[in-house]
């Protein structure tokens, strides 16, 4: 488990009340197989937060990115959806110019993007969507951004279609984020 899964799971019994294992118990309890089922069911029935649904999730059903190389999850995520490996990459080669102090970490069906904080998600989402999660808490007005429910695991999402969609404007949004994760 890495630093950032290690400090996850300290809080998650720390600011619920449960370990891992406990709450991996109740899940398997209810005998919920789908990870969709388990988040509702952690975040409707028990209030927990996206996040830590979502590691419980994971971990219930022992589909955790921790134990995958990140070459195969990319490989995974943009099977079908190849046309949008470029985009991919374009957006890391300007948000690398925003400093060389996050990380970049592949995940199951997105790539989280974390200085001490994530501050954004690439999310090859469809084969005609790409999005962009972001985290602002103030976000100025843009027709570009998509709010997202609560306790969703961003705020906000821009919603792209190739590298032409990369503007000014949403390098902007993602620099916000960027500087608001420190």
């Amino acid at each position: 488990m890495d630093k950032a899964g290690k400090t996850m799971t300290d809080n998650l019994e720390k600011n619920y009340g449960k370990s891992l294992e406990q709450w991996i118990r109740i899940v398997e309890k209810e005998k919920l197989t789908r990870h969709g089922e388990i988040i509702s069911f952690l975040k409707n029935d028990h209030n927990l937060t996206h996040g830590y649904a979502n590691l419980i999730a994971h971990y219930t059903l022992k589909s955790s990115s921790i134990a995958k190389e990140p070459e195969d999850l990319l490989g995974a995520q943009y099977q079908g959806k190849e046309h949008f490996l470029p985009l991919y990459r374009e957006l890391l080669k300007h948000i690398g110019t925003f400093g060389d102090d996050f990380q970049v970490l592949p995940k199951k069906t997105y790539v989280s993007l974390k200085r001490s904080k994530q501050f954004a998600l690439l999310i090859p989402a469809t084969k005609s969507r790409f999005e962009i999660g972001l985290f602002l808490k103030e976000p100025p007005y843009s027709d570009l951004l998509k709010a997202e429910k609560p306790r969703s695991m961003c705020s906000h999402k821009l919603h792209l279609q190739g590298n032409k969609d990369i503007t000014p404007e949403v390098l902007n949004l993602i620099k916000q984020s960027y500087d608001s994760s420190r």
